[in-house]
């Protein structure tokens, strides 16, 4: 199994955007999956959940130990999160490869968006809460998992504080339990499309991806303590905008072909 240095770099970046950034770091994973490691979409997007729920687990370790978790909210934002993974995945069967990285790279703009303009996060009134509106949300963001294979945190973690009344700390702790469950739902899922497409996923490579993924993300965490994270928000901001024009260009002509 031999990849370029650059792919290597690119497993360990996941990693360690993820742990400098919190939510949207894993967004990279499906673009250093087919374009550094040359992986056929669908394998890509699988293969994607399997390592962001991966890391996502990893790290809502340290959370539950210290009770960081809110669990109503796991139930009331996961529970249709984990439908609408399943729905996504389910629907990603009749979708075309280059199709779901055009809808990845439109994911990805939005990130961008909220990273350059971010929302303003204030904790609501808990007795304001709504929970079908928190559930509707989980049903949405689950959908695009299952179809574009993003985690979803940048929209989870807003979700759960103007929606959900949470802290900040506690809404990041909460979003990687749901991530993680999401992205286990999906990727079962997928297991089932990519045995109807006779397509097959490449554990060594996923494993490797995980592992440096893990420990980019912690090497992320202790960076990003010494770091200003406006600048690194915007700086990650221009680069996703720069990789979903990208994407665009690339995928555009072979839509172009399929029609």
């Amino acid at each position: 199994m031999m990849f370029s240095l650059l792919a290597w770099s690119g497993a360990v970046a996941i990693g360690v955007s993820l742990g400098l950034l919190g939510s949207g770091g894993s967004i990279m994973t499906v673009p250093v999956l087919v374009y550094l490691f040359g992986q056929e979409e669908k394998v890509a997007i699988a293969g994607s959940l399997f390592v962001v729920g991966s890391i996502a687990l990893a790290g809502s370790l340290q959370f539950v130990r210290s009770r960081l978790i809110h669990w109503r909210s796991v139930l009331v934002f996961g529970v249709p999160g984990i439908i609408g993974t399943y729905i996504g995945a389910f629907v990603s069967a009749y979708v075309a490869g280059p199709v779901q990285l055009v809808l990845f790279a439109i994911v990805m703009l939005l990130a961008a968006v909220l990273m350059l303009r971010p929302i303003k996060l204030e904790k609501q009134n808990r007795a304001a809460r709504a929970s079908w509106k928190i559930a509707v949300d989980g049903l949405t963001v689950g959908l695009l998992t299952g179809l574009v294979g993003v985690g979803g945190g940048f929209l989870i973690v807003p979700a759960l504080v103007l929606l959900g009344g949470l802290g900040m700390h506690q809404a990041v702790a909460t979003s990687l339990v749901i991530i993680a469950l999401k992205s286990i739902s999906g990727f079962l899922k997928y297991l089932d499309v990519l045995e109807q497409q006779s397509l097959a996923l490449d554990w060594q490579v996923l494993g490797l991806v995980t592992i440096l993924g893990i420990a980019g993300s912690f090497a992320g965490r202790h960076i990003g303590n010494r770091v200003p994270q406006e600048g690194l928000r915007k700086g990650f901001g221009y680069f996703l905008i720069a990789m979903g024009i990208y994407i665009i260009a690339r995928s555009a002509p072979e839509i172009a072909r399929l029609t």
